[in-house]
């Protein structure tokens, strides 16, 4: 086997040993520390970059929400709109229907007056002549 050559290690004083040591655990602090700040840093980031994407999400849902309310209210407008027109034709038809029955009321009061005056007259006729009636000469209705 063939020995691989070890490298000089240097002796030093045993100050200098400490100084090294301590100069290496501040170098390695030092890492920590700069690791330890970037990941905050990163996770900051993160969670900015997830609540701006939330608030992105919720500001579409509003106006998505806003907007069907919007054809809600429009959808709306247009079936009072339909419903008063309606409405309105209803009452047109049953003023209508109330002016037809009213003059078929008149027509019919105006016709029982004629019959009336026809048997005035011709009770008056019957009187005069002394002859009773011998059928009824009235139409019915």
């Amino acid at each position: 086997m063939i020995e691989t050559p070890k490298p000089a290690v240097k002796r030093a004083s045993k100050g200098s040993i400490d100084r090294d040591i301590a100069l290496s655990e501040v170098e390695m602090e030092k890492r920590l520390s700069f690791v330890n700040a970037w990941e905050e840093s990163e996770k900051t980031k993160a969670q900015n970059k997830a609540q701006k994407k939330l608030s992105a999400i919720a500001a579409w849902e509003n106006s998505k929400i806003a907007s069907v309310e919007a054809n809600l209210r429009k959808i709306e407008a247009t079936f009072e709109k339909l419903k008063a027109d309606y409405r309105e034709k209803m009452n047109n038809k049953a003023a209508l229907i109330h002016k037809q029955a009213e003059e078929k009321r008149a027509m019919i009061e105006a016709r029982l007056k004629e019959d009336f005056i026809k048997i005035e007259e011709m009770a008056a006729k019957y009187r005069a002549t002394g002859d009773p009636p011998k059928k009824q000469r009235f139409r019915c209705f």
